[in-house]
């Protein structure tokens, strides 16, 4: 089984790029998308209707902002985009897939960025989130998406000016290693230990030519499934956003 996930940057401005062309040539079981910026309406007829496969949005309340996307050719045997935290569901950050032998998890975690009222948000969606996960702890639980934070020096191409920013804070990084000792593994790093692979890059500065990027894209498997884990990639050379495609290959 073949799981895609990708911070897409706007649901139109990559429609009108690559989208279909990719989604075809990916050939993946199950496609999760970040930050799609739309309401299920806003998205193409033709986005909406992929023959073969079921589609599920989590729009955030806000327009144009936030918000989640699946496209399964498995069917669920639930579907919900809640975390019971309006708090943290009224963003559309959340898809939760329940199938019959895993759980998907396709989040989109806050950027810290803005303020510090936004890191708080942040920093409490990461403490609220590894506690709801502790109900799942007899499943085989998979976590994708944009978690907005580089957890080791190796994730990012200037670790040293970035310790004081958000997405490299010690107080951020921590919530990875609180994620880890709940019992989930990085499943990029499991197979590849290399520096250099990021999937994120700054516009403005045409970082994305240079290689300076970040790693804040992952997908997180619970230790009960590792068994079952096959590979695990960074799509670097997709482009259409200023991050990239990444996959596992799974059970």
């Amino acid at each position: 089984m073949k799981i895609v996930s990708w911070n897409i940057n706007g649901i139109r401005a990559i429609y009108k790029k690559i989208f279909l062309d990719w989604f075809k040539k990916e050939n993946a079981d199950i496609v999760c998308v970040q930050e799609t910026k739309a309401d299920e309406m806003q998205f193409p007829k033709d986005m909406r209707e992929v023959v073969g496969y079921s589609f599920y949005c989590s729009p955030a309340k806000k327009k144009g902002y936030s918000g989640v996307a699946v496209w399964s050719n498995i069917k669920p045997e639930n579907v919900t985009t809640s975390i019971e935290n309006k708090l943290f569901d009224n963003e559309g950050r959340i898809l939760r897939l329940d199938f019959k032998d895993f759980i998907l998890f396709n989040i989109y975690f806050p950027n810290g960025g803005a303020s510090e009222e936004r890191l708080k948000y942040k920093i409490d969606f990461y403490d609220y989130f590894i506690a709801y996960l502790k109900q799942f702890k007899d499943k085989k639980v998979i976590i994708c998406g944009d978690y907005n934070t580089a957890h080791f020096p190796i994730d990012l191409a200037r670790p040293a000016q970035n310790e004081n920013n958000s997405g490299f804070m010690p107080k951020e990084r921590e919530r990875f290693d609180k994620l880890v000792n709940a019992g989930f593994i990085d499943a990029f790093r499991y197979f590849n230990k290399e520096p250099g692979n990021y999937t994120w890059w700054d516009y403005k500065t045409a970082a994305r030519s240079r290689n300076v990027g970040w790693r804040i894209d992952y997908f997180f498997v619970s230790k009960n499934a590792v068994k079952n884990l096959k590979s695990a990639e960074i799509e670097s050379s997709t482009l259409g956003s200023d991050h990239c495609p990444i996959l596992v290959n799974i059970f």
